[in-house]
């Protein structure tokens, strides 16, 4: 299914991306050396439902997950990389954390990640995997326009992943959003620019790209959710949701002044 949405749930939507924004950057400032991955978890839902939002992970259950998730947050730390699923586990210094959340607010979702280190210590690598992310995220951005196709941004957002020495997958990737978490179309983090659907104004899109430093190959955590790469290698993940108007594309999850909660 592929929604268009119309200028009054375009307006709920900023409201549910300025929310899902919020809540990470609230997270981000709360976490640190000691944290435990259920507290995060926790303080994410008290923020869902004090925002009257819902979450879109909690009874979420697809057919790659052992679902239900039963959680409000996915937290992937070093190795893990996507749909970390929130264990009980204390964060070190220099800690690579990925935190990914989607929710829904007023009949439209909205979902984003972030990566950063915990603590201190600043290891290079995990620096270099962020920013080769958030490059690739600005990049796909970019290309979003009406008339736009969806390889334009897979192209786009692949070159620049590509050009920082990193493989590719593309098993998993951006998605339509809109009533709900996940839709058609889907926007891989490699393509071929010319291809695919044609963008139109009032379309949602989440645009993730992720990388693993040394490996394409992910595998699937005993807790059946977390993927991580196959060689044990650091890994991150940045999202931002947009919607593409008449003159490109608006960033529907950025962080704003006033954030966080607290």
């Amino acid at each position: 299914m592929i929604e268009i949405l119309n200028p009054a749930e375009l307006a709920r939507a900023r409201r549910t991306g300025a929310l899902v924004a919020t809540i990470l950057q609230t997270l981000k400032s709360r976490t640190g050396v000691g944290t435990n991955l259920l507290d995060i978890d926790r303080w994410t839902r008290d923020m869902i439902v004090e925002a009257g939002a819902q979450s879109c992970y909690v009874d979420y259950a697809p057919s790659f997950g052992r679902g239900p998730f039963g959680h409000y947050v996915c937290t992937g730390v070093n190795d893990a990389v996507l749909h970390g699923l929130p264990h009980d586990r204390t964060l070190a210094d220099g800690d690579l954390l990925t935190l990914d959340l989607a929710v829904v607010l007023g009949g439209v979702a909205a979902d984003a990640a972030i990566s950063f280190v915990v603590g201190e210590e600043r290891p290079a690598e995990s620096l270099a995997l962020i920013e080769a992310t958030e490059r690739a995220l600005s990049a796909g951005i970019a290309a979003a326009r009406p008339g736009a196709r969806v390889g334009d941004l897979s192209h786009a957002i692949g070159s620049v992943l590509g050009a920082a020495g990193y493989r590719v997958n593309t098993e998993f990737g951006g998605h339509g959003i809109g009533s709900t978490m996940h839709q058609d179309p889907h926007v891989p983090n490699a393509g071929r620019p010319g291809r695919g659907y044609a963008l139109r104004p009032g379309l949602m899109l989440a645009l993730e790209p992720w990388v693993m430093a040394d490996t394409a190959e992910l595998v699937t955590d005993a807790d059946g959710w977390t993927l991580r790469s196959a060689t044990g290698c650091r890994t991150a993940h940045t999202e931002h949701t947009i919607a593409i108007t008449e003159d490109g594309a608006e960033v529907l999850t950025l962080p704003t002044a006033g954030a966080p909660l607290g």
